[in-house]
């Protein structure tokens, strides 16, 4: 149980607007905060900014 409080499963969404999702976990405490990565959208294939999504 507690693995799930811990490391919950987020999901990141493109901030270039196309819907394209990833999703993976994060742990709480180390980012308490929205994640946000860089990563590759092969809807528009390039890089950009995915944000975390609740």
């Amino acid at each position: 149980m507690a693995r799930n409080e811990l490391r919950p499963i987020v999901r990141l969404r493109s901030t270039a607007g196309t819907g394209f999702t990833y999703v993976t976990r994060k742990n709480r405490r180390n980012d308490p905060d929205r994640l946000a990565i860089r990563k590759f959208d092969p809807v528009v294939r390039r890089h950009v900014d995915f944000r975390e999504e609740r």
